[in-house]
């Protein structure tokens, strides 16, 4: 069981406003009318959400304050934690308190447990498969916009290691930024003149690796290179900086692709295409 009195602090999150955005859309200007019409005033709900399938959890903190939200006294409790791994059947948390406020609650809570326990799960399978390669799973900027910080919350619950969480935290020079500056060189050059600490550089064939680290690389994105061609590629690099492979990566290849020696592999549909996970909320009154 979760110490209820934890709170929860995503930096660059801002949870109340999310919360409070995210109600709004449901209720518009009139509210529930289905609670508001069906439910007497006064009456009580006691519920547990559970899950229908094997998952890792995440996103509890956030459904419980959306309950809170509405319902300041409710009685809330986390049975397991994020980033646990559970069984189908598994109960997740259990609350009591004013029906209509809870209900009303209900689906925005689900919403967003379900999205990040499907991220947080599909993360969980592709960490598993590339166990003792020595490489390290990042996820990507292929986020939902305006869920970012919590979709790799999510990833990292999954056991990934976040990358960049944005265009201000690192430079990273692709195919259209090399067209434009006229090469790898001169748009590295220009990376390293502005005094950015952090240049990742895209390359896709062998021959582009010794410009883009003569001019001052620090990280080198293999974009979408076969097994043969990774495993050459991080001979060549030697350890002088760190190598991603990125592109195409699948459940069925990322081990092959792992096991070339490359420091991190990138996924973008840890986030871009991660299945909502099935979790419910029952009426489970008192005994």
């Amino acid at each position: 069981m979760t110490d209820q009195t934890t709170a929860f602090a995503l930096e660059g999150f801002d949870l109340p406003a999310f919360v409070s955005a995210t109600l709004a859309e449901d209720l518009g200007d009139v509210g529930d009318i289905t609670s508001q019409a069906v439910i007497p005033e006064t009456a009580r709900f006691t519920g547990v959400m559970d899950s229908r399938e094997a998952i890792v959890v995440a996103g509890l903190p956030i459904a419980e304050a959306f309950f809170r939200a509405l319902d300041p006294e409710a009685v809330i409790e986390r049975l397991v934690a994020d980033g646990d791994r559970i069984l189908p059947g598994t109960d997740v948390l259990r609350l009591s308190g004013k029906a209509r406020a809870l209900l009303t609650a209900e689906r925005s809570a689900l919403n967003t447990v379900q999205h990040l326990s499907g991220i947080a799960t599909l993360t969980r399978t592709y960490v598993d498969a590339i166990a003792g390669t020595g490489a390290v799973l990042l996820d990507t900027r292929k986020t939902i916009p305006g869920l970012r910080r919590l979709e790799k919350y999510a990833t990292r619950m999954g056991g990934a290691t976040n990358h960049r969480l944005g265009l201000w935290d690192a430079a990273m020079i692709k195919d259209n930024h090399v067209a434009v500056a006229g090469g790898i060189g001169p748009a590295v050059a220009r990376a390293v003149s502005a005094g950015i600490a952090r240049i990742i550089v895209e390359v896709d064939s062998l021959d582009q690796i010794a410009e883009a680290l003569d001019a001052g690389a620090t990280h080198l994105l293999l974009d979408n290179m076969d097994v043969t061609t990774l495993r050459a590629a991080v001979a060549i690099v030697g350890g002088r900086v760190p190598t991603e492979a990125s592109g195409g990566v699948r459940l069925d290849t990322i081990r092959a692709i792992a096991e070339t020696g490359v420091t991190y592999v990138s996924v973008g549909r840890l986030t871009q295409s991660a299945p909502a996970a099935d979790l419910g909320l029952d009426f489970a009154p008192s005994r």
